[in-house]
Formats: C-alpha cells, sequence, structure tokens
C-alpha cells in the first residue's frame, strides 16, 4: 500500500494527495488540474526526515527547543512520524471530498527527545499526552486543512503549531516581485531571522513582503486581528487566496504568519533541496506562535488553513 493517498473530488476534478510520514498534504491540484503545492526534487519520501515542501505540521515547538537542554529536533514530533488514516473518513460526496489522519502521543517514536515536557519519561511524570488530527477537505476552489490538538492527559500544555505551506510558483518567478509577493500583513509587527536587526519594525501597508535572497520572516498578528487573510502572487499572473483562523479551548486566538525562501545560497547547502528550487516555491506558513493560553485537559485547540485556487 502506498504512503501517498490521493483523494479525487469527482464532481469538480479537484485532487489532493497526503503523506502518512508527519500526515504531509504533498499535492493541491485545482479543478483547472493546477498543482499549487511544490516539493522538493530532492525530498525524502522514505520517513528519513520530514519531508520538503507540501505542507508539513510543526507541533509542538516551532523552530529549535527554547531550553539548551532540550534535545527536542527543530519544528517538534509531528511531521517526523507515521500518522494512521482515521476509520471511515475517507469520502467523496457532491459538495467536496476529504479525509483525515491521527497520531496519539504515544505512537510517536521519533522527535520527542529528551529533557522536555514531551520526552517520554517527563510525559509520564507530567500526565501529559495528547492527539493530532488534520482534517482535509477539498472542494471545487479550496483545499482545506484543520489541523485539531487534542488534550487526552491529565495536564495542561502550552504549545507552538504551524502549517509550513510550501505554494509552488511558476515560471521560476519567486525572486519577481511583481510575479510572487504576499499582500495582507500590513500591521504585522516582524521578526527578521535572518537579519535581526530589522526584527521590531511592522509591515507596511503600502508594501507587500517579497522576495529578495533568504527570506525568513515571522510577522506577529496586530491586536485583537485573529483571521489571516492573504493574496499570494504565484507567478504567471496568477494569485491564490489564504485565510487562518485558530481556537484554543472554543476561544479564538490570532493566526500569525511566517514567509520563508531559502535563496540561492541556503539552497544550494540543502541537501533535501534542488539547488536551484528556490525559484520555484514560496512558503506562507499560517501558525499559532506563543501567544496562546496553557491548552486544558479535556480540550481541543484547532489551526485550520484554507487555500482558495
Amino acid at each position: 500500500m502506498s504512503d501517498i493517498l490521493t483523494v479525487v473530488h469527482s464532481k469538480s476534478g479537484a485532487s489532493v494527495g497526503v503523506h502518512k510520514f508527519g500526515a504531509t498534504v504533498v499535492s493541491y491540484k485545482s479543478a483547472s488540474g493546477r498543482e499549487n503545492l511544490f516539493v522538493s526534487r530532492d525530498a525524502k519520501l522514505d520517513g528519513t526526515k520530514a519531508i520538503r515542501g507540501g505542507i508539513p505540521l510543526v507541533f509542538p515547538i516551532f523552530g529549535p527547543p527554547k531550553d539548551s537542554g532540550s534535545s527536542m529536533p527543530q519544528h517538534g514530533f509531528a511531521r517526523s512520524n507515521v500518522w494512521t488514516v482515521k476509520e471511515g473518513s475517507q469520502h467523496d460526496e457532491e459538495s467536496h471530498a476529504g479525509i483525515a489522519l491521527t497520531l496519539d502521543l504515544a505512537d510517536s517514536k521519533a522527535g520527542r527527545g529528551e529533557n522536555n515536557p514531551w520526552s517520554e519519561a517527563q510525559a509520564k511524570t507530567d500526565g501529559t499526552n495528547c492527539r493530532l488530527t488534520l482534517d482535509i477537505k477539498i472542494d471545487s476552489t479550496s483545499l482545506t486543512t484543520n489541523l485539531i490538538v487534542e488534550n487526552t492527559g491529565t495536564d495542561g500544555f502550552d504549545f507552538n503549531a504551524l502549517q509550513h505551506t510550501y505554494l509552488a510558483v511558476d515560471g521560476r518567478a519567486a525572486e519577481e516581485n511583481d510575479q510572487c509577493h504576499v499582500h495582507g500583513l500590513g500591521g504585522y509587527s516582524i521578526i527578521d531571522k535572518v537579519d535581526p536587526s530589522k526584527s521590531g519594525t511592522a509591515q507596511s501597508y503600502d508594501d507587500d513582503v517579497t522576495i529578495a535572497g533568504n527570506v525568513d520572516k515571522v510577522h506577529i498578528h496586530p491586536e485583537k486581528h485573529n483571521t489571516l487573510k492573504v493574496k499570494v502572487g504565484v507567478g504567471g499572473g496568477k494569485t491564490v487566496m489564504m485565510e487562518a483562523f485558530g481556537e484554543v479551548a472554543d476561544s479564538p486566538v490570532p493566526v500569525s504568519c511566517v514567509v520563508w525562501n531559502p535563496g540561492k545560497d541556503k539552497a544550494a547547502a540543502m541537501g533535501d533541496f534542488g539547488d536551484d528550487q528556490y525559484q520555484d516555491m514560496i512558503c506562507v506558513e499560517p501558525g499559532l506562535l506563543g501567544h496562546e493560553p496553557v491548552l486544558p485537559p479535556g480540550k481541543e485547540a484547532r489551526l485550520t488553513q484554507i487555500i482558495f485556487s
């Protein structure tokens, strides 16, 4: 049985492919047949590392661990374990098609590390436990990926969650600012991970976020601005719309957004990324990045992304 599951919405012809390793969505073809997601030609699809492309899932940390003593790898364990298809979830109806996959903490054998709340020893002591579900739906105009975090333990926990979405850019146009850009982040405060001296400023309402070399910027939501809505230029005069929203324990929480492209030099240094493929993609990544309340036992958190194509 293939590790990549394909779901087709028969009514429209749109389709989605999801790899069971990491529940990573690796393809989203619109009803027109256009592939909206980028996957590197050098991506590892054999479970030896997180898949370079599509929509990897980041949980329970974003980036490296904050505690220097923790050995949890960057971005956590969700993207580095095999998920299970939820029984009876695959469907193809008139209005939409979809599938759901789940991962229990107990089944996460990779990426938990040591000396952190999610390690096997510490989680057992603290009563930390969770179940992750990725609910995927497609219709004639959109792909919805809903990441659900259920606290199945006896203690509350804090977390980060992010959908690391790699959008395909046509015509090798990622560095052509009139063709590839992100509009809608005006007023978001910037954490520039390439040039920290530029952090602390706010994104201009007049200027789009564009790609020039290595770009890695976290855009933190304005106050009381819960829903992320951006328009992304993806080459060839095309745009896609993205919306994202989140909630913790039934209360809405704001969504931040990372924009990333490795640029020429960093791409060449990455073993699972084609040297020239930085021209073919832009990452636009909605996330819950540290401003959320603790998730109490028995409650759920959600991060929902919708790509309109």
